[in-house]
């Protein structure tokens, strides 16, 4: 599950991704905004080709906490008159050490692991970190695409991946239809998917204590969740060098939606420290009193995207904006910049500037205090908080002739927030709760045809 956070960083926000890309108009207006010469159709005696694109991506964080190794593949099979299928295999690998939600203490603390099994223990006056798991990801997918009517082009897809922890599987549909000479495209799509979660160690009833090592008494067998997504878009060739780009999206996620490996430290309502806690005889455990994280069982997001792309003698500049709010009380804000300049026959830079912020759930905690009662809904994920995140990046590429290219980016991730005064705690206030984040992204594509 720390995948979340790497997808965090490297697309900025969750549905970006299903934003990007919707209407066969906006990538033939961009191909023109590239200055990118149309393809003449295709003689019916030519065989069709594949165009592929391959991807390896390295994004690590500081500190020693996560990072990930991940190769992909996309192909993409023209059949002529706009009918086309596309194959996505990708593979990604993660280690190294995530947050598991308890506070940094003036002392060392001790940890059961996920699996219940073993033990793990952390620094005094750090923030802990669980550097038991490793990870390993595979996910594919295909999709078809192709007109029907005159001015409508339908799209059908499946995807599935899987984790050590995790199985998704999913489906989706797509419909877009031209209007204005093919100025103007309207776009829907919709997607379902059923997704199992198989905790390592069993998933934990939520609010329940973290116990001694080999005692699993609180742990439950594997859950599942159900996600809806639905987008709404409209695409305007507003002039020969200007496209306009707008969606709604709405997103209904049911089942289980907790984080399995997240807890809450339970502390003195005085002091703030933690209460300890002696584990049984011939046996090791928690050095504190720490809860199983709890969330709703239903969220609903919905969001706002709008892209801008302007031709500027050669240039190009994309500007995007998106705002997205849900029912757990997370407004966040993403601006994004991107400026694309050709400086000699075939190459290219491409600078990036991304900005990030979001506000905390509602249910978002420090700790809990001890004696007081249960809420029933918290979490201490920092990915649930208040916070700001800034990325900036510069991209190379350059263009070989014969479909060829290829591409390389190098960004730079920092994440940066405070935990608010009224969450804080006696001693609390003494240690930094909230350290800041910083990543690296690497990427190298490579574009082909066969």
């Amino acid at each position: 599950m720390a995948a979340d956070s790497v997808a965090a960083a490297v697309g900025a926000t969750e549905m970006e991704e299903k934003e990007s890309s919707i209407g066969a108009a906006l990538a033939a207006a961009t191909c023109s905004l590239l200055g990118v010469a149309a393809i003449a159709p295709a003689q019916a005696q030519e065989v069709p080709t594949w165009q592929v694109d391959t991807a390896a991506l390295y994004y690590g964080e500081s500190d020693g906490r996560v990072k990930d190794a991940s190769v992909s593949v996309n192909a993409r099979r023209d059949f002529q008159d706009e009918r086309f299928l596309s194959l996505d295999l990708s593979v990604d690998t993660l280690t190294g050490a995530s947050p598991n939600g308890a506070l940094a203490q003036g002392g060392a603390q001790t940890f059961t692991s996920p699996s219940g099994k073993a033990s793990y223990s952390t620094n005094r006056d750090k923030i802990p970190l669980d550097d038991t798991f490793k990870d390993t990801r595979v996910a594919g997918g295909i999709n078809w695409t192709q007109p029907f009517a005159r001015l409508y082009t339908f799209s059908a897809g499946l995807g599935a991946s899987s984790e050590y922890d995790y199985q998704h599987a999913g489906v989706n549909l797509g419909l877009s239809r031209d209007f204005n000479q093919r100025n103007t495209t309207l776009s829907t799509g919709l997607s379902y998917s059923s997704d199992k979660i198989d905790p390592v160690g069993g998933a934990p009833m939520p609010l329940s204590q973290m116990l001694d090592v080999g005692n699993l008494a609180n742990r439950a067998g594997s859950k599942s969740k159900d996600i809806v997504d639905a987008l709404f878009g409209v695409t305007q060739v507003i002039s020969r060098t200007t496209v306009l780009r707008l969606n709604y999206s709405y997103s209904d996620s049911s089942g289980y939606l907790n984080d399995p490996y997240k807890i809450l430290s339970v502390v003195d309502p005085v002091s703030g420290d933690a209460i300890p806690r002696t584990p049984a005889a011939g046996t090791t455990g928690p050095s504190s009193v720490y809860l199983f994280e709890s969330r709703p069982d239903t969220r609903r997001k919905q969001a706002l995207y709008g892209e801008l792309k302007k031709y500027l003698s050669g240039k190009v500049l994309s500007l995007s904006y998106r705002y997205m709010t849900d029912d757990w009380g997370i407004d966040s804000n993403t601006v994004e910049a991107r400026f694309r300049w050709p400086f000699q026959t075939g190459m290219y830079l491409e600078p990036t500037l991304r900005f990030y912020t979001q506000t905390a759930a509602d249910f978002y905690k420090l700790s809990l205090p001890l004696g007081q009662p249960l809420p029933r809904f918290a979490s201490a994920d920092y990915r649930l908080s208040d916070f700001n995140a800034t990325t900036v990046g510069l991209k190379f590429g350059r263009e070989l002739g014969n479909g060829q290219q290829w591409s390389a980016r190098l960004e730079y991730y920092q994440q940066t927030g405070s935990a608010p005064s009224g969450l804080l705690i006696g001693n609390q206030a003494t240690r930094d709760q909230t350290p800041g984040l910083k990543a690296i992204i690497a990427q190298f594509t490579y574009r082909f045809g066969l």
